[in-house]
């Protein structure tokens, strides 16, 4: 490197960043925990001071302030009490983990065991020698990191202090269940789940509740050939939730992923999900749904690489917007030249209920093979006046003729949900909270 680029503008903010980060980090201490756990700690905490916490000039954080997610300590919010319906998934038969403030509670949960499962607290495993989640807790994370960087991920793997492991090596009627509950205003939560999913195996896993003032949460899954993880994921309906999730998923050949996410609600929350296609056949399908009103930035950021010929991949985001709340999708699908016979398709879109709403979208294509079908498109715009117009004529009133557009919307997403009965929970949700809160 000359001399002149070393002190160029764009070096002095790297190095002054990268300074920054450091005296932020300089007093931290990682968890405790055995030699394999601190090492993948260590790695994550020296990826993070090589690459600075976001800022909002970077590409990716353009649309999002990432002030709130990393400022110290998190700002106090106070808990919020839902009375008027009952807590998502509970008619669900499911086996229930529970952690309140970020901290497992075993009396709320229920055993850690279940046929075809192997489950264990992150904090445990942490202290093992051995431990099966040694190849991956951090390693999908850290592959993730490139080409973008995503700090708050390397954040998690270094300093989470709690979460569950869970390997899978049959088909699993149950679903897990992950409950996030909160107590103390001020908390914040830190979890770091990893999935394994062995060849033939299948799992649902389900995630609910806000956890936290300021939550980050962090889900590594491996699915191995011929698998499947079906991944629904609601996020409570507090006004003042900040928080960012990250999924990195790696998918073997005949393996299917299909991930949800419901948000209703929040301050700030950003959702980031990097999968990688690796076997000829995987398939991958991420999908959201989102409503907010108000003070509320909602973040769908996803990166899908298809690295193997005939895989399938699916971006399906839909989100509603009130009162000047503000929406951002950011995806891309990139096919490498491998991967002929590639199916990916994109879509993010968005209803403006007002003027002062806003959806910001950056969607991409990167294709290096020559066989392929691949599509996107994005859109926002406020609900059909010639819709509108015909439920009215058929004597529906104007608020119910509205909450029926909406759902229908709304539609394409939830569809992306595998089961029917977890669908229709979510649908029964939506259709509440409209009720309850009109446009």
């Amino acid at each position: 490197m000359t001399a002149a680029a070393a002190t160029s503008p764009r070096a002095a903010r790297f190095a002054a960043r990268l300074k920054a980060t450091g005296d932020r980090l300089s007093g931290l201490e990682l968890p405790a925990s055995s030699a394999w756990m601190a090492r993948a700690r260590d790695a994550a905490l020296s990826r993070l001071k090589g690459m600075g916490l976001p800022e909002k000039r970077d590409e990716y954080w353009r649309y999002t302030d990432p002030a709130r997610l990393i400022q110290e300590p998190a700002t106090p919010v106070p808990v919020f009490v839902i009375s008027d319906e009952a807590p998502v998934f509970d008619a669900i038969d499911r086996l229930k983990l529970v952690f309140v403030d970020g901290v497992f509670d075993p009396e709320a949960s229920d055993e850690l065991t279940g046929e075809g499962l192997e489950i264990c607290r992150l904090s445990e495993a942490g202290q093992a020698d051995i431990h099966w989640a040694q190849d991956l807790y951090g390693i999908l994370e850290a592959r993730g990191q490139a080409p973008v960087a995503r700090p708050l991920a390397a954040l998690n793997t270094a300093t989470a202090t709690d979460g569950v492991l869970i390997r899978a090596t049959g088909k699993v009627s149950r679903p897990v269940a992950l409950v996030y509950r909160r107590r103390d205003p001020g908390a914040e939560m830190r979890l770091h789940h990893v999935i394994r999913v062995e060849p033939g195996a299948e799992l649902t896993v389900l995630e609910s509740g806000p956890g936290a003032a300021r939550s980050s949460v962090v889900l590594e899954a491996d699915l191995a050939e011929g698998s499947a993880l079906h991944h629904v994921r609601t996020q409570g309906r507090d006004h003042a939730r900040v928080g960012v999730t990250h999924v990195f998923a790696r998918v073997a050949a005949q393996a299917h992923l299909k991930s949800f996410t419901l948000s209703v609600n929040g301050a700030l929350v950003r959702n980031e999900a990097v999968v990688w296609l690796e076997g000829e056949e995987g398939s991958a399908h991420v999908a959201g749904a989102a409503m907010g009103d108000g003070a509320f930035l909602h973040d769908d950021t996803v990166f899908i690489t298809h690295s193997a010929p005939g895989c399938e991949s699916r971006q399906v985001f839909k989100k509603v917007l009130h009162n000047g709340a503000v929406g951002v999708f950011q995806g891309k699908i990139l096919v490498e030249r491998a991967a002929q016979l590639t199916d990916g398709y994109q879509i993010s879109q968005s209803l403006l209920m007002d003027e002062r709403s806003q959806f910001l979208a950056k969607p991409e294509l990167e294709i290096y093979a020559d066989n392929v079908k691949c599509s996107h498109g994005s859109t926002s715009g406020e609900l059909d006046a010639d819709h509108l117009f015909y439920l009215r004529a058929r004597g529906i009133g104007q608020e119910e003729a509205k909450r029926l557009l909406i759902l229908s919307f709304l539609g394409e997403a939830l569809d992306e949900i595998a089961r029917d009965d977890l669908a229709d929970d979510m649908r029964d949700r939506l259709r509440g909270w409209l009720e309850r809160h009109g446009d």
